[in-house]
C-alpha cells in the first residue's frame, strides 16, 4: 500500500506495525538507524519486540521507534498515535480531546495528554530565523470575561489586570507578508506596554524590516529602533494603501473560531500550546494533508512532555 493521502488511508496504513516502522524510520533516520544514546550505526533489529539494540555496551542499549520522541513511555500503540497526529495537523479548526477519545477509544484525559504532546512537536523552532520584508504586528485578547472568573482563579492562573481586558489574555502576532504564503508567529504577552511589545518585535523581526501596526502608542519608538514603521489609525480607516493589519485580523478570526468553536475552554496556562497548533496549520496551509502530516512527524524527535510537567502547579486541569 502506498503512503496515506487521506485520514481513511492513514487509519488503514498505520494499523500495520511494519508500515509504522517503515514510515517513521524513513523520516527519523533517513541515512540509517542510529542509537539514540550514543549515535552508533552499529545496531540490529529485534523483530520479536519490534525494536533495536545497540551493539556498543552502554545503558539503555535497547530502543524502539518511540524512544526519544513525544511518544516515549506511552502505552498506546502507533496505530492510535499516528492517526491522531494526522487529525490535529490537518483539521482546520482543530479537534477536541473529547472527539479524539470517542474516535480511538481512550479516556478524555488520555486524549488531552496526547494532543498536548503533539502540539509540542508542532512548535516553531525558529529555524527560519527572524522575519523580514513587510511584517504586520498586532495584538488580540483571548479568554472569558473577568466577572465570569473567580478572583482566586485569576490569581492562580497568573492573569493580572495589566495582562487582561475584562479578564482576557493578551496575545501578540507577527505576520510576514509573502502573498498567499504569509507566515505568522504568536506569543502570549504580559501586557501591551512599550518595553513588552518592543522586545517581542526585536526578538522576531530583523532590523530594517517594514512594520505595519495600528496606532497603539506602545509602538511609537519602533522607527527609532531601526525599523520602517507605518501606522494605520483604525479610528479613521482600516486600510491606507498597503498599510494595514488585515492579514493578522484574518488570522485572529481563524484562531478564535478554533478556540471558541472546538476547544471552548482553554486555560491561560496552556494557551501557548494552542497557539503553536494553529500557527503550524496556517504556516503550512499550502501543503497537502500528507505533506503536512509528514512535516509534523519530523518534529516528534528530542521532545518530551510528562503529565506532571503538563499540569504543573498553576494548571487548573484538562480543558478540551
Amino acid at each position: 500500500m502506498t503512503t496515506p493521502r487521506t485520514l481513511t488511508d492513514a487509519i488503514r496504513y498505520f494499523a500495520s506495525p511494519d508500515n509504522c516502522r517503515e514510515y517513521l524510520v524513513a523520516r527519523r533516520w533517513p541515512n540509517g538507524v542510529t542509537c539514540p544514546q550514543c549515535g552508533s550505526e552499529s545496531v540490529y533489529f529485534d523483530s520479536s519486540r519490534n525494536g533495536w539494540e545497540c551493539k556498543t555496551r552502554h545503558p539503555k542499549r535497547k530502543f524502539t521507534l518511540k524512544t526519544g520522541t513525544i511518544f516515549e513511555d506511552s502505552a498506546l500503540g502507533l496505530d492510535k498515535w499516528l492517526p491522531v497526529v494526522w487529525m490535529i495537523a490537518n483539521m482546520k479548526n482543530g479537534v477536541s480531546s473529547h472527539e479524539i477519545a470517542r474516535s480511538i477509544g481512550v479516556t478524555q484525559k488520555t486524549a488531552w495528554f496526547m494532543l498536548q504532546r503533539i502540539r509540542l512537536a508542532m512548535q516553531d523552532e525558529r529555524n527560519g530565523g527572524k522575519l523580514g520584508g513587510e511584517v504586520e504586528v498586532d495584538e488580540t485578547f483571548i479568554g472569558g470575561k473577568a466577572r465570569n472568573m473567580h478572583k482566586g482563579k485569576r490569581t492562580r492562573l497568573g492573569i493580572s489586570q495589566s495582562n487582561s481586558m475584562a479578564g482576557k489574555v493578551a496575545v501578540m502576532g507577527l505576520l510576514e507578508r509573502h502573498g498567499e504564503g504569509s507566515r505568522v508567529r504568536t506569543e502570549v504577552i504580559r501586557n501591551r506596554r512599550k518595553h513588552q511589545l518592543e522586545d517581542v518585535v526585536t526578538d522576531n523581526v530583523e532590523i530594517g524590516a517594514t512594520l505595519h501596526t495600528d496606532a497603539l502608542r506602545s509602538y511609537d519608538r519602533m522607527g527609532a529602533r531601526g525599523y520602517v514603521h507605518n501606522v494605520v489609525d483604525h479610528a479613521e480607516a482600516y486600510v491606507e494603501g498597503n498599510v494595514h493589519t488585515n492579514g493578522l485580523e484574518n488570522y485572529w478570526s481563524l484562531l478564535k473560531r478554533a478556540l471558541k468553536g472546538t476547544y471552548v475552554s482553554v486555560e491561560p496556562f496552556h494557551l501557548f500550546r494552542y497557539l503553536d497548533e494553529q500557527a503550524f496549520r496556517f504556516n503550512e496551509r499550502k501543503l497537502t494533508d500528507a505533506q503536512r502530516f509528514s512535516l509534523a512527524i519530523t518534529g516528534i524527535v528530542g521532545k518530551r512532555l510528562t503529565y506532571q510537567e503538563l499540569i504543573g502547579p498553576l494548571s487548573a486541569g484538562a480543558p478540551a
